[in-house]
C-alpha cells in the first residue's frame, strides 16, 4: 500500500472516528462526544418525500445551486431572520452540508498557499479543508472567555490573507460573539479586502437572552462577506446533507463549478425534506431547546462541583463546553482513559488546536436528560479521580 501523499499527510485524522472506535470497544460508554441533536426532523419535513417521489424528474439532475422551492423558502428565511436581503449583489447556493459550503468557498477565493485565519480553539474540519486545499490556516487567540479580539485578527492579516473565518455560536466553545465584535471583524474584512466568511451552523442555540447577529445583515459588507448554514443542528437532519450559503454575486461561477465538479448538485429528495423542515420554521427548534438548556443547567452545576480542577468558560451557546483540566495529563489520554475506566467519552482539544494544556470538549445536546446527567455525573468522577493523579 502506498503512503498517502504530502497533501493528506498535512491532515489531521478525523477524531470523531477514532473516538467511536473507542467507544464500541467499551460497550455502555455515554458519549458526550458528537456534535448532534437528540430529536429528529419534524413531520412536515417527512412528509414533503411523498412530493418527491411524486415528480419523476426528480430523479434526473437539478439545478447545481438547489431547487428554485428551495431557494425562495431560504431567501424568505434569511430576510425574516437574519435580515439578509438577496438582490442582485448576492446569492444562494444550496449545499450539502455546512461543511461543503465551507469547502465551496475555500476553493472558491483561494490559490495554493494562501492564507486563511481561524480563531483559536478552531472547528477542525475547517483547518482539515484549508490543509486540503494546500492553504496555511494563520491562528489567532481568542480571551480566556473565547471572545473574539479584533486587534489581533487585524495584526495577522498578511498580503497572503483571503478570509477570516468565525463561528458563532461557537463549535468547540460554545461562546457567541456579539454584534460588535462581529461588526468589527466584518468593517476589518472589507477595509482589506478579504472575505469574512461566517459559520452560523448553530445560529438558533442561544441561552440567557443572548442574540445570535449574522455579519451578512451589513449591506456595506456584503461584497466580503460569506455566510454559511446548515440543518443539521436546528431540524435534526444530520445525515439528510443539507445546507446552504450566501455569497457575493461575483463568487457564483466558481461556487457552481466546484459544486458541479464535487457533487452535480445537492441530493434533490433531502431538499424537499428541506422545504418541509423550513415550513415549521424556527419554532421546531425552539421546542425542542427547552430541553437541551435543561441538560446544560444541570451540567454546569455538576461541572462546578470541580472548579478547583477544571475551567468552565463561559458558553451562551451551540450544546458545548470546552473544558480546561489541571492536569498532567495529555488530553488524548486522558479521553482514553475516560472511556476505559468510567465509559464516558468526551473530545480531545487538541483536535481543535489546543496544544498547550488539557482541554476537553462536552458536547450535551445528543442525548434526552436522565442520560446526559449520568453522562456528565460520570464525567466529574472521572476528571477527580484521574485528573487529580495526573
Amino acid at each position: 500500500m502506498k503512503n498517502e501523499t504530502l497533501r493528506m499527510q498535512a491532515v489531521q485524522t478525523p477524531i470523531i472516528p477514532v473516538v467511536g472506535e473507542l467507544i464500541r470497544n467499551c460497550p455502555g460508554t455515554i458519549s458526550l462526544g458528537q456534535g448532534v441533536v437528540y430529536y429528529g426532523p419534524p413531520p412536515s419535513a417527512t412528509e414533503r418525500i411523498t412530493e418527491f417521489f411524486a415528480n419523476p424528474q426528480n430523479h434526473k439532475y437539478q439545478a447545481v445551486e438547489g431547487i428554485p422551492a428551495l431557494q425562495e423558502a431560504i431567501k424568505n428565511k434569511l430576510l425574516t431572520e437574519n435580515r439578509i436581503e438577496i438582490d442582485d449583489n448576492r446569492c444562494i447556493v444550496v449545499t450539502a452540508g455546512g461543511n461543503m459550503a465551507f469547502t465551496n468557498a475555500l476553493l472558491a477565493i483561494t490559490s495554493p498557499g494562501d492564507e486563511i485565519i481561524l480563531i483559536s480553539p478552531y472547528y477542525f474540519n475547517h483547518e482539515m479543508a484549508i490543509a486540503m486545499a494546500s492553504c496555511r490556516a494563520v491562528l489567532v487567540p481568542t480571551d480566556e472567555n473565547y471572545q473574539l479580539i479584533p486587534d489581533a485578527i487585524e495584526k495577522a492579516i498578511t498580503e497572503k490573507t483571503r478570509a477570516v473565518v468565525t463561528i458563532s455560536p461557537n463549535n468547540p466553545t460554545g461562546a457567541v460573539y456579539p454584534q460588535e465584535a462581529l461588526q468589527k471583524v466584518n468593517e476589518i474584512c472589507r477595509q482589506h479586502k478579504i472575505y469574512h466568511i461566517s459559520d452560523e451552523a448553530y445560529e438558533y442555540f442561544t441561552y440567557n437572552g443572548v442574540q445570535h447577529y449574522s455579519p451578512g445583515a451589513n449591506k456595506e459588507s456584503s461584497e466580503y462577506t460569506i455566510c454559511l448554514y446548515s440543518l443539521s443542528k436546528a431540524y435534526g437532519f444530520a445525515s439528510w446533507r443539507i445546507g446552504y450559503m450566501v455569497i457575493p454575486e461575483h463568487l457564483l461561477m466558481s461556487v457552481k463549478k466546484i459544486q458541479d465538479t464535487i457533487l452535480i448538485c445537492p441530493p434533490v429528495i433531502s431538499q424537499y425534506a428541506a422545504l418541509g423542515a423550513l415550513q415549521a420554521g424556527v419554532g421546531y427548534c425552539k421546542e425542542k431547546l427547552s430541553a437541551i438548556a435543561t441538560v446544560r443547567e444541570k451540567c454546569l452545576s455538576e461541572l462546578n462541583l470541580i472548579q478547583d480542577l477544571c475551567t468552565v468558560p463561559k458558553a451562551d451557546g451551540a450544546f458545548y463546553f470546552l473544558l480546561k483540566v489541571r492536569t498532567q495529563l495529555d488530553a488524548m489520554e486522558l479521553v482514553e482513559r475516560l472511556i476505559r475506566e468510567h465509559k464516558v467519552a468526551v473530545i480531545p482539544g487538541t483536535t481543535f488546536g489546543m496544544e498547550q494544556g488539557c482541554y476537553l470538549r462536552v458536547a450535551y445536546g445528543a442525548l434526552k436528560e436522565e442520560t446526559a446527567i449520568e453522562g456528565i455525573g460520570r464525567l466529574v468522577r472521572g476528571l477527580e479521580k484521574l485528573g487529580r493523579r495526573g
